[in-house]
């Protein structure tokens, strides 16, 4: 009967050495309020300059996201007054912005468009507890790339797809590093409901600062169900800002859309108008690289891989340059994929990092017939947890597999004879049997035989082939 209608907003902290108008260092975890000077904590007669650099990032993350680069825009001041907002205003774009027009294409096909990204400041940080409010100035005045799409977005999973993608652009172009628990990739939620198979657009509530793709999903999926329920009962939605409670899973009002403040936007007379050349725009768009749907193409096109694994191995940007590293020396595609998207995938997950020497390491003892698969995982884990060589490990815990044909062919014939009757079940049709020889046999030699010869003379001596 009803379906959702949403946009999203998004912040990026943009990865500089220094903050969007002065010399301050952009850093996260320092010391509260050691990353501050007159300029950013708004002292009076301080002038901002511009961050030449924050400029070519922003410009490069437009690129990459298919948006325009407007060879003119515009800086703004954008006033209000919040403890964590020094200055009383926020220098911002606002009529004339960086870009426009870009979009990111979801793997359905389905164009989600942008209808702007420009170039602002962030505010600093409210640490709230019972007794108090604290401030710290250190992000103050740390560039900030904000990304508004148009209402084309139909489902959470769609709008937490949009957001991973353009995590990933702006990571792939080395532009941030979007972690979200650090703030540094923030996202608003504009949602409505309309009548399915309307144009016209519904009532819409804003969610406020959801800092995880998970809490976006609940936030999304809860507000839509709440919407649902006041309109299937007649009544109609509010228009208002919203927070999100990630503990009990629902939203909650926090202001009328309908008081919201007079921003009264001016332009920002400190700064003059930023203009771009096409050398200057054509520069940076040669310095962005290959981005993740890119790379996916190559694996799939070039390396042959199926689309599910070339999706996970570009899901981590250091996922993708392990598998390439390790490529180098073990030109093996397939085989390399497959340890990554499993145990290093695991690794990674659990904090823990696996060089491309330590993995090829791996990978050429098995390929030798050296130790089994299994045993290869748990001497990967250790290598990692430990930071031994592979080999070391091996060598000092006995794991090398008994590969000597003569030797397996003796273990081999022993077993069959401790089971003559299970033997004669096996040649008269019972093939099941099978894995209870190659178990006996991995018994026998403390797991150590190599199971592909295992299979291999088990199969010609049972069959009578030798």
């Amino acid at each position: 009967m009803w379906e959702p209608v949403i946009g999203l907003e998004i912040h990026i902290q943009l990865q500089t050495a220094t903050k969007l108008f002065c010399s301050c260092r952009n850093s996260y975890g320092d010391p509260p309020n050691t990353n501050v000077c007159p300029v950013c904590l708004g002292h009076p007669g301080t002038l901002p300059v511009l961050n030449e650099e924050a400029v070519r990032q922003a410009v490069k993350l437009a690129l990459a996201l298919n948006c325009t680069v407007n060879k003119t825009s515009y800086f703004a001041r954008k006033n209000y007054f919040y403890p964590d907002l020094p200055k009383g205003y926020q220098i911002t774009q606002h009529r004339f912005p960086l870009a426009r027009d870009g979009y990111i294409q979801l793997r359905s096909g389905k164009k989600i468009r942008i209808e702007r990204l420009h170039i602002e400041e962030d505010s600093g940080k409210s640490i709230h507890t019972e007794e108090e409010t604290l401030v710290d100035f250190n992000r103050c005045g740390v560039p900030l790339a904000e990304i508004v799409t148009r209402p084309d977005i139909s489902s959470p999973q769609e709008a937490v797809e949009f957001l991973k993608t353009l995590r990933l652009a702006a990571i792939y172009a080395g532009v941030s590093d979007a972690d979200m628990e650090k703030g540094n990739l923030r996202c608003d939620a504009n949602l409505s409901l309309r009548p399915r198979g309307s144009k016209s657009l519904g009532v819409k509530t804003e969610v406020k600062n959801l800092n995880s793709f998970r809490f976006l999903a609940k936030a999304l999926e809860y507000e839509i169900k709440r919407q649902e329920e006041i309109l299937n009962s007649g009544g109609r939605i509010k228009q208002e800002t919203r927070g999100f409670d990630s503990q009990k899973g629902i939203t909650f009002p926090m202001r009328s859309k309908e008081e919201a403040h007079d921003y009264r936007y001016f332009p920002e007379p400190d700064l003059p108008p930023l203009i771009l050349t096409d050398d200057q725009i054509s520069s940076i768009k040669s310095r962005i690289g290959e981005l993740p749907w890119e790379r996916e193409e190559r694996y799939i096109n070039e390396l042959g891989l199926d689309p599910e694994t070339a999706r996970i191995l570009c899901s981590e940007v250091e996922i993708s340059i392990l598998f390439e590293k390790t490529l180098e020396n073990f030109p093996h595609p397939r085989e390399v994929a497959n340890w990554v998207k499993t145990d290093v995938l695991k690794l990674f997950h659990g904090g823990h990092r696996v060089s491309p020497r330590t993995l090829e390491k791996i990978l050429v003892l098995v390929r030798d017939g050296k130790i089994s698969r299994l045993k290869a995982k748990e001497v990967l884990e250790e290598a990692v947890m430990d930071g031994k060589d592979p080999e070391k490990i091996v060598e000092e815990k006995g794991l090398l597999q008994i590969s000597d044909e003569a030797q397996l062919r003796s273990i081999i014939e022993g077993v069959l004879g401790e089971f003559p009757d299970k033997v004669e079940s096996y040649r008269k049709g019972k093939r099941g049997l099978l894995g209870f020889f190659v178990g006996q046999v991995m018994k026998k030699t403390g797991g150590k035989a190599n199971p592909k010869l295992v299979n291999k003379i088990l199969g010609e001596v049972l069959n009578g082939e030798q």
